[in-house]
């Protein structure tokens, strides 16, 4: 893959990505020792920084201090979240609003392919494609002239696996590899402050029609709270659907837009992610520290 040239407004990007590898570490290193409560030297030291260092990394990447953060890493915080929840969807549905408290109040618009396109796997689509770094590392997004269709997060910058996912999930269509084609709505997905504007952000899925009720679904949970299998079932009309619906959540290929980070277990517990339940983890509590400041 080819280098990217970086502007100064995206320089911060790019390193909010980079810090992310090393915040990664610290969750996973807490998520091991989270009953003995390390200190923050301990947190520091797994990470290979001194407590100055890291402090202000972590600060500079969550905008909370680490201690802070940490309080919504918890599993408890995720029953709470859920036994929170159900009112909340509630009002939002009874009042017609189709993506209550969206992150950067986001208006997202949901096209699906025709009959055709699901078929041939997006045959006669051009894709345009690149990396980007983002807050919980680089992602992977791809471009068409009707919408967003791909976005999933890597490993690493150079992204082999995930373009071969991608160029499988759209086997039909033709790719061009482009970064700057996705640029500007990167900006607009995690830039923390972004105006999202008045035009919707459009995305275009490729899905059962089942599946597609799903996503929609998805749409409905609200930055800072989560849903379990069962809301999501009785919001369709399929409450006795949770393992579809799960399965559902795992093929979505359009992560954070379309929240399934925002799924838990019915019993309250977090779930895997798709793309990691560190990052799950994270991007939930990310979302709630910046909800609840």
């Amino acid at each position: 893959m080819s280098t990217l040239s970086l502007e100064p407004d995206t320089l911060s990007n790019t390193q909010a990505a980079l810090d992310y590898q090393r915040i990664e570490k610290a969750i996973v290193y807490l998520q091991k020792h989270f009953l003995d409560q390390p200190e923050l030297a301990d947190v520091a030291r797994a990470v290979h920084l001194s407590e100055f260092h890291f402090q202000r990394l972590f600060s500079r990447w969550a905008g909370i201090s680490p201690k802070r953060f940490l309080q919504f890493l918890t599993v408890e915080h995720a029953k709470r979240q859920l036994a929170e929840f159900k009112p909340v969807l509630d009002v939002a549905l009874d009042s017609g609003l189709s993506s209550p408290g969206r992150l950067h109040d986001l208006f997202v618009s949901v096209e699906a392919v025709s009959p055709g396109e699901f078929k041939s796997r997006g045959a006669g689509l051009t894709i345009e494609y690149g990396v980007h770094p983002t807050p919980f590392g680089f992602c992977l997004m791809g471009v068409t002239r009707r919408g967003l269709c791909w976005l999933s997060f890597l490993e690493s910058e150079q992204g082999a696996e995930g373009i071969a996912e991608m160029k499988d999930h759209w086997s039909g269509a033709e790719f061009v590899e482009r970064p700057e084609a996705a640029a500007a709505v990167v900006d607009r997905i995690f830039a923390p402050g972004q105006e999202a504007g008045s035009l919707p952000l459009s995305l275009l899925v490729m899905g059962t029609n089942f599946q597609l009720k799903v996503w929609h679904a998805l749409l409905n949970i609200p930055a800072g709270a989560v849903a379990s299998y069962d809301s999501i079932g009785k919001l369709i009309g399929a409450p006795t659907s949770s393992r579809a619906i799960g399965a559902a959540v795992g093929q979505n290929a359009i992560a954070f837009l379309i929240p399934c980070h925002r799924i838990i277990r019915n019993t309250g517990l977090l779930g895997g992610y798709r793309w990691g339940e560190t990052r799950k983890k994270i991007i939930l509590a990310w979302e709630t520290a910046r909800t609840a400041a």
